[in-house]
């Protein structure tokens, strides 16, 4: 897991590395190690580990489809070290601040910072993480300018937002949801394509002055290359059949507003390719560049 504990991808691997547990009788061990803008030290560390299925990868879509574009130089090679398994899930993201800011809508945001160019700090769960691309998306749509602070994760990013030292976030609807409930944050429009039905009164930001707006963070599951084939489709197998229990979807994905993408290693493998041609030109276009 190369990213702090508390984030999606820290709950994803938690629950499917249990349920593993529980079919082969063998224990999953979750090993947090963050650090190296988004998640490098922990990839690097399950690319260099013997291919022999002990050793896996669940990360975040910024790990294949956006770090390579960014980055000049990365300690690995996300198509020449990794073996897809299979995506595991996608969480839409809430564009959330701090309710001392004086903004209810997305409108009531992009005026304030046109306002005041760079005033405004929002946090990310590293350089080229989807919580930070996202905001550099909305950007090149409105013409605002925001201050970016990256984190090591979304939890440090999101505590920081609670305490007021930053003023804005984009991230998963699951990581929010309860501070928000609690009056702690203030939600302003969600990522999704269309109206989360828990939340039929909060807009999408496409419908409040984006069209076509997405926002979301996706999650995959890989094994140092040169794994064995047999093992990579039962991994994958197991994990379909897991992602598939209903037991699993209500006590996991849909408590923290995931949705599966499951798939076989092919289909994996043509997301992560796609992917990385669509966020590739927002990068370009945007001159993200990290060392």
């Amino acid at each position: 897991m190369p990213f702090a504990p508390g984030g999606i991808t820290d709950v994803l691997g938690r629950a499917l590395g249990q349920r593993l547990s529980e079919a082969w009788g063998q224990h999953v061990v979750i090993e947090n190690k963050p650090g190296g803008g988004t998640g490098q030290v922990g990839t690097e560390y399950v690319a260099r580990s013997a291919p022999d299925g002990y050793m896996l990868l669940v990360t975040a879509d910024a790990t294949f489809v956006t770090s390579p574009h960014i980055y000049g130089k990365l300690p690995y090679d996300p198509i020449n070290d990794f073996v897809p398994i299979t995506g595991l899930g996608i969480s839409p993201q809430a564009l959330v601040v701090h309710p001392s800011l004086p903004v209810r809508t997305l409108g009531d945001i992009v005026n304030f910072a046109k306002q005041r160019p760079g005033e405004l700090n929002y946090g990310t769960f590293g350089i080229g993480s989807s919580g930070h691309l996202n905001i550099v998306l909305l950007e090149g749509m409105t013409g605002a300018r925001f201050t970016a602070v990256h984190y090591r994760g979304a939890a440090p990013a999101i505590t920081d937002l609670i305490g007021g030292h930053i003023q804005m976030i984009i991230v998963s609807i699951g990581l929010v949801a309860q501070p928000w409930q609690a009056g702690a944050l203030k939600v302003l429009g969600f990522g999704s394509t269309e109206r989360i039905a828990q939340y039929p009164d909060v807009p999408t930001l496409a419908e409040s002055g984006l069209p076509g707006y997405e926002a979301g963070s996706w999650y995959g599951l890989a094994a140092p290359k040169g794994t064995p084939q047999d093992i990579v489709v039962k991994l994958n197998a197991q994990t379909q059949r897991i992602f598939g229990e209903p037991s699993f979807r209500e006590k996991f994905l849909a408590p923290n507003f995931i949705f599966s993408i499951v798939s076989s290693p092919e289909a994996f493998a043509e997301r992560i390719r796609l992917e990385s041609a669509k966020w590739g030109k927002v990068i370009r276009d945007a001159n993200i560049k990290a060392e």
